[in-house]
């Protein structure tokens, strides 16, 4: 039943070979990895207002210099991420490059930024979805978590299904909210123009503004920079293009900042010029559209597609995610799980990883995006930084041709990145003071998982391995709970075995039954020798390892090894094992951890 579900659900698996035909084409890349950038215009252009409406309406002029800055970096960035593209054409995107370039600590940094990055992705994206849909629908305004954990789990699941059938998937809601704000930017320039929205909303660029601060426009500054958020997913998932993978990467790449760089100066200016200020019950994108058409088909239209977009940004996380984590991984600084492919030839424990993640992550933050974005933008911030850095000894070691010019623009998106940074931490530090903390203690971890996979290997490899020592012989002790066919099976078994002894023991709480099995036991199988142990306690586990150990400690100074058969009968059906079993697991898992002792179950499967 559960086999049935799961192919309902994810599909028949794939086979190996099909891999190539998972690889994706640049109009599907660009829907899936350019998402999560894209969807920030939702949300960027209020990230600028918040601050400055902390001042006055009449500052809101400055988000358009403020704007412009965006773009500044945004071209930087995007500039420099293609030259890590072609530098870097196997993927891994900060990691990769900090790690080669800067050292391994760096890397880790990198890394687990991106790794923290991603987690809140899907969290800061699904939340800003559903803000967007109770924009519409007030009154689902209260069930913000569970419409956002249920959104979370058909993004999950639609990636488990594969890349490539995700993608088909999500291409149409994308590029119909580019129409939609291609559509309500043109329609609102449109009646600007034509004097339909009075000059009288906003105040004249230049309007001098009492209480404005360098220190303020430099947060504003950091907070319309969460809109360059994703910006680094296609350099991490190169691998899932058509090759030629660098170069459609690229083109990917550059078609997303362009369209980023247009929706995002589109938003800003049309709320600048409408005077929009920021509402705690309304989005931005939400006020322009009900000021350009009403509440008609084209305002719920424009919504409808910004949700879908802000919830579908979440799939950047589960595209670079699952990529990233397989980096990671493969170098051994996290579990080797996230080595492997699934069904569907996607990395599915990376997918479900971060789906759980997620889930959490908005039940924790009660699904308020505003409290998520700073914490992060600054989590991309660091990764830019570092990456950007790393060309640049990169460029100063090896100076290709033209290596001068590639410097340059590493060396001005590294400044701006490193700027932006520290703005973050420096006016948003009660918001962002966790990654100082948490992003150590990830390091940390990476190491120390890395020692454990050095050890585990140094001890398991033939050439570094102490030489085992010869085994003479062989005890089989059976945990018997009656008489019956389970225990004859197991019995038969060990007697087909080279043991030098098998011997049977009995866990009694009573003296009286004690003697009756002993009694029974001594005419059914007189050849096999029966220890019964008594338990004042009503205890199994406790005298038999007693037992066991006693034997083991004995049989170690002969080099003799110790095996216990553990008799388990299989029911018919599955559910039935609820019922049954529960002594034989438990003898297992406790025995598992003696050292020198082998522990084998012996099934007897049930006929009805």
């Amino acid at each position: 039943m559960l086999s049935m579900l799961k192919r309902i659900i994810i599909g028949a698996p794939l086979k190996s070979t099909e891999l190539g035909e998972q690889k994706l084409n640049k109009k599907k890349a660009l829907a899936i990895l350019s998402s999560d950038a894209l969807s920030s215009v939702a949300y960027g252009p209020e990230q600028i207002l918040l601050v400055l409406v902390t001042v006055s309406a009449v500052a809101f002029w400055y988000s358009i210099p403020i704007a412009v800055g965006v773009l500044f970096l945004l071209t930087a960035l995007i500039l420099s991420y293609r030259q890590i593209i072609y530098a870097y054409p196997h993927g891994g995107g900060a990691y990769v490059v900090s790690k080669e370039n800067l050292g391994e600590n760096a890397g880790l940094i990198a890394g687990g930024s991106l790794l923290v990055d991603y987690i809140l992705t899907v969290a800061v994206s699904v939340s800003a979805g559903t803000d967007a849909i109770t924009s519409a629908l007030p009154g689902l305004h209260d069930h913000n978590v569970i419409i956002a954990c249920l959104l979370v789990v058909f993004i999950t699941i639609l990636n488990l299904r594969g890349i490539t059938e995700s993608a088909s998937i999500l291409a149409y809601p994308v590029y119909l909210f580019v129409l939609a704000l291609f559509i309500l930017i043109g329609v609102g320039i449109f009646k600007i123009i034509t004097g339909d929205v009075s000059p009288d909303l906003h105040a004249p660029i230049g309007t001098p503004v009492a209480g404005i601060s360098l220190f303020l426009l430099l947060r504003a500054f950091a907070s319309g920079s969460s809109a360059l958020t994703g910006v680094e997913a296609i350099s991490n998932a190169i691998p899932n293009f058509k090759d030629p993978g660098p170069r459609n990467a690229v083109r990917t790449l550059m078609a997303m900042g362009l369209l980023l760089a247009i929706l995002f100066s589109g938003i800003v200016f049309l709320a600048y010029y409408f005077g929009i200020a920021p509402k705690h019950e309304e989005t931005v994108v939400s006020q322009i559209a009900a000021e350009t058409f009403g509440r008609n088909f084209m305002y719920y239209f424009i919504q409808g597609t910004t949700a879908m977009i802000l919830v579908l940004a979440a799939n950047t996380g589960y595209s670079a995610f699952p990529l990233l984590a397989f980096n990671l991984a493969k170098d051994k600084y996290i579990a080797r799980m996230f080595t492997m492919r699934g069904d569907r030839l996607g990395y599915s424990n990376g997918i479900i990883t971060l789906g759980i993640t997620s889930i959490l992550l908005i039940i924790i933050f009660k699904g308020q995006t505003e409290q998520l974005i700073p914490l992060y933008a600054v989590g991309v911030f660091i990764p830019f930084t570092l990456s950007q850095t790393g060309m640049l000894v990169k460029w100063l070691r090896e100076k290709p041709k033209g290596w001068a010019v590639k410097l340059a623009i590493n060396l001005t998106g590294a400044l701006i990145s490193f700027l932006v940074m520290m703005m973050f931490f420096i006016t948003k530090f009660s918001q962002v003071w966790a990654v100082l903390i948490f992003l150590p203690l990830i390091v940390l971890g990476f190491h120390r998982i890395k020692k454990h996979y050095v050890a585990v290997g140094d001890q398991l490899r033939l050439t570094t391995c102490e030489p085992i020592k010869p085994i003479e012989g062989n005890v089989i002790i059976v945990p018997v709970a009656g008489m019956t066919h389970v225990v004859e099976n197991s019995l038969n078994y060990a007697k087909s075995l080279s043991a030098d002894q098998i011997i049977a023991v009995y866990v009694s709480f009573e003296r009286v039954d004690e003697k009756i099995f002993e009694d029974k036991w001594n005419k059914w199988q007189p050849d096999i020798r029966l220890v019964t142990l008594q338990s004042y306690y009503r205890s199994i586990i406790q005298p038999l390892t007693k037992f066991i150990d006693t034997v083991e400690k004995k049989a170690s100074e002969s080099n003799y090894r110790v095996t216990v058969l553990i008799p388990q009968f299989i029911p018919k059906k599955s559910w039935h094992n609820i019922l049954h079993n529960q002594s034989s697991i438990l003898i297992r898992t406790f025995l598992l951890y003696k050292r020198n002792v082998i522990v084998t179950t012996v099934p007897y499967h049930l006929k009805k």
